[in-house]
């Protein structure tokens, strides 16, 4: 099985750098729109057989011209959402998005009982994340197809895919950004486990769809934000 993991594109709280987990969650700004807007055409010699989205609605808005242009239907998951940030909920100074972002690769490094303030530990991420992803795994199984792509969040796709890739360390995720509608490529299976094919941490629209003067906390590599 082929597995995009896409990024949502743009939101007001990425560029404000503010911690931004709760549901329904904001909607795009202009450029995530036109970063959304050229999915299809940077993904179209791509298989696509399946598409999944989080409850969050910039993933759902993100997924929206891809499932259009493919005539799909955007499914949505329930664990595929951001990593809550209890405590930290809403805040943009420094020392929040590090305790943050510290705490998110402390579980990728293996630390799964490390506790966001007010929130949850590893073992809740990991266990509603895998629980999705196998999912969507056993609906492409079961029909025959090969690839799905599944949009998600900053934190989440870098911390679940690091620590899921057989072939990277832990600390891959840390140390490479995920811009808005960067995309995370891997191949496996739940049970046979995963291997990272590409990482392109670079919205799919190329550097004429970055927003460089955006904070972006939870794309950012952690040594950035020390």
């Amino acid at each position: 099985m082929r597995l995009f993991l896409i990024r949502h594109g743009q939101t007001p709280a990425n560029v404000l750098g503010s911690l931004d987990t709760n549901h329904p969650g904001p909607g795009l700004t202009r450029l995530g729109e036109q970063q959304a807007a050229v999915i299809p055409k940077a993904l179209e010699n791509e298989q696509i057989d399946a598409i999944f989205a989080s409850t969050l609605l910039r993933t759902q808005l993100t997924a929206g011209p891809l499932a259009a242009a493919r005539g799909l239907d955007v499914q949505v998951a329930g664990g595929l959402h951001e990593i809550e940030a209890g405590e930290l909920e809403g805040r943009s100074d420094q020392a929040s998005v590090y305790r943050y972002m510290e705490t998110v690769f402390a579980w990728g490094a293996g630390n799964l009982d490390v506790r966001m303030p007010g929130a949850g530990t590893g073992h809740d991420f990991f266990t509603r994340f895998d629980a999705d992803i196998a999912s969507a795994s056993g609906q492409i199984e079961m029909s025959e197809l090969d690839t799905a792509a599944v949009f998600s969040h900053g934190a989440a796709i870098r911390v679940w895919a690091a620590a899921r890739a057989r072939n990277v360390p832990p600390e891959f995720a840390g140390l490479n950004n995920l811009d808005n509608t960067g995309v995370v490529e891997l191949t496996g299976t739940p049970a046979d486990g995963w291997t990272l094919i590409s990482w392109a941490g670079m919205p799919v629209g190329g550097q004429q769809l970055a927003d460089t003067t955006a904070e972006d906390p939870t794309g950012d590599t952690l040594s950035a934000q020390a």
